[in-house]
């Protein structure tokens, strides 16, 4: 694996998130809604007034108990699963929890990726002279691992498989980064070419499985990538 890559600092965050669509259900019933967020929205709102526009204001304009189990970064797509009552928020949240879920990501990085998989295993903890950033921390951070499958390489560009075998914040980027891979048009952990290479950060939560509060059942979800 290439040495760690020098994080750039972060870029002025503006916030103008998509509206079309508003949202975007992929299933609902009377447990659950599952959606297909877009990137550059964020799941919940934040603290500043200008940023109250989030994943879980909209869809609580239609299903008003909705409450988000987990979250995606803003720039982040993909499926998310709110629960629309406290038994199904406790259902899925302890699965959660106890790493019961199912996950996979794709991601389009930069570089080629030499080995056809493999697993990166690097403890995370915060930046915290660069909050909210995130950085490998070997002697205090918390164990982070996640595998990885290439599925696609486009001339310097690898499309990989992601599976997070542990949910840390900023997981997947800085792994990727910190063997020598960013992944394409990440505001915070690339710079150059690399953050140009893309409109928009290159990770999307294509699939969620976990077990459905109403029958125990293991049930998938998916959003197809849209890079």
């Amino acid at each position: 694996m290439s040495a760690p890559m020098p994080q750039p600092s972060p870029q002025t965050f503006i916030y103008t998130p998509p509206t079309e669509p508003w949202i975007d259900p992929v299933a609902v019933d009377d447990d659950i809604v599952v959606l297909n967020k877009p990137s550059g929205l964020l799941s919940v709102a934040g603290r500043d007034p200008a940023l109250a526009d989030c994943l879980q204001a909209r869809v609580r304009e239609r299903f008003p108990t909705a409450t988000m189990v987990h979250r995606l970064d803003k720039d982040t797509s993909g499926i998310v699963v709110m629960a629309r009552h406290k038994g199904a928020l406790a259902h899925i949240g302890q699965q959660f929890e106890k790493r019961e879920t199912e996950k996979r990501y794709i991601a389009r990085v930069w570089g080629e990726v030499r080995e056809e998989e493999g697993l990166i295993d690097l403890p995370l903890g915060v930046d915290w002279a660069n909050k909210p950033r995130q950085r490998v921390d070997r002697e205090t951070g918390r164990p982070a691992q996640t595998r990885y499958r290439v599925t696609g390489r486009e001339g310097g560009i690898t499309r990989l498989e992601l599976v997070p075998l542990t949910g840390r914040t900023h997981q997947l980027r800085v792994h990727l980064l910190a063997i020598g891979h960013p992944i394409l048009g990440d505001a915070f952990y690339a710079e150059g070419e690399v953050l140009a290479a893309a409109d928009r950060l290159q990770l999307h939560a294509q699939m969620l499985g976990f077990r459905h509060p109403a029958d125990g059942s293991m049930r998938g979800y998916s959003a197809p990538c849209p890079f």
